[in-house]
C-alpha cells in the first residue's frame, strides 16, 4: 500500500518508518501524501500511540532532490499549492489527536527537522543532527517557523533560521527540541517503553489534553500558516532561490545576486 514508508501496527502502538534509506529518507510528494494517509489510518484504528522513525542512517534529510528540481519549473500557483500541502502535513502532525513519538535515528534536517520536532515527544540518538538549513540555498523555512517560535521562543528561532546551522543532539535537547537522548541500540525499545507509559493513561484524557493545547493556539497558528504559505511560494520566484537551488544540485558554492528587501 505504501511505497515510501512502512506502517506497522502492533497492539496499541503503530510505528511509521520513513523508508527511503538510499535517499536519506528525503521527502517526496509521494511521501508527504503517504504520511498523511498513514496518520489517517492510525486515527481510524484502535491504536493509542504512534512512533515515527527512519530507515537506515538518517531520520529525514529534508526535501528530495528531484522534488527540489521540479520546484524550479513550477508556476506561482503550483508553488502555492505545493506549500499548502506541506503546511497541511506539518499541522496534521502538530494537532494529531493521539500521542506521537519521534524516534530520531539520524539526521533530521529542514522539513525533516520539522517532522521530528512537531511530535509530542522527540527521542534522539547521540549521533542525530538537527537544523533548518534552507537559507543556505536561498530558500525560506517559513512553514516550520510558525511552530518553532512557539516551541523554543523567538531568540532561539532567529538563531536557527537565520544561520541555518546544524545542531548536535545535546544542543537540540538544551534548546527544547529533543526530550531525551538515547543510545542507538535502545532507541526503539525506549520509544515503546514511553508508548506503554502513555497507554497506561486514560485515552479520553490524553486526547482531550492534546485538543486543549492545540485548540488554544489553532486560530493564530492557522493565520500564521497562511502568511507562511504565501512567503514560501514567493521565495521560489526569486533569483536567489534559483541560484541556491542550482548551486545545491551542482554541488558548488552559490553566487548570490539578490539584495535585502
Amino acid at each position: 500500500m505504501y511505497s515510501t514508508l512502512i506502517l506497522d501496527i502492533s497492539g496499541a502502538v503503530a510505528t511509521i518508518t520513513l523508508n527511503r534509506p538510499d535517499k536519506r529518507n528525503a521527502m517526496s510528494a509521494t511521501m508527504i501524501a503517504e504520511l498523511q494517509t498513514a496518520l489517517d489510518e492510525i486515527e481510524k484504528s484502535h491504536v493509542r500511540v504512534g512512533i515515527l522513525t527512519g530507515a537506515g542512517k538518517a531520520f529525514c534529510s529534508g526535501m528530495d532532490l528531484e522534488m527540489l528540481a521540479a520546484i524550479a519549473q513550477q508556476t506561482p500557483a503550483e508553488n502555492q499549492e505545493d506549500s499548502r500541502r506541506m503546511a497541511k502535513m506539518f499541522r496534521r502532525i502538530w494537532s494529531f489527536p493521539r500521542p506521537l513519538i519521534a524516534a530520531v535515528n539520524g539526521a533530521a534536517l529542514a522539513g525533516g527537522c520539522g517532522i521530528a520536532t512537531l511530535c509530542d515527544f522527540t527521542l534522539a540518538v547521540a549521533e542525530a543532527k538537527f537544523g533548518y538549513t534552507e537559507v543556505k540555498i536561498g530558500f525560506l523555512p517559513a512553514l516550520v517557523s510558525v511552530f518553532l517560535i512557539r516551541q523554543i521562543g523567538e531568540k532561539r528561532t532567529r538563531d536557527l533560521l537565520l544561520t541555518g546551522r546544524i545542531l548536535e543532539a545535546v544542543e537540540a535537547k538544551e534548546m527544547g527540541l529533543v526530550n531525551e537522548i538515547v543510545p542507538a541500540e535502545n532507541l526503539i525499545a525506549r520509544s515503546k517503553e514511553l508508548a506503554e507509559l502513555l497507554i497506561a493513561a486514560s485515552p479520553a484524557s490524553l486526547s482531550r489534553a492534546k485538543r486543549l493545547m492545540t485548540s488554544a493556539a489553532a486560530a493564530s497558528v492557522d493565520a500564521d500558516l497562511e502568511r507562511a504559505i504565501l512567503e514560501n511560494a514567493r521565495i521560489r520566484c526569486t533569483s536567489d532561490f534559483k541560484e541556491g537551488l542550482a548551486s545545491f544540485l551542482e554541488k558548488r558554492k552559490p553566487v548570490w545576486r539578490g539584495k535585502p528587501e
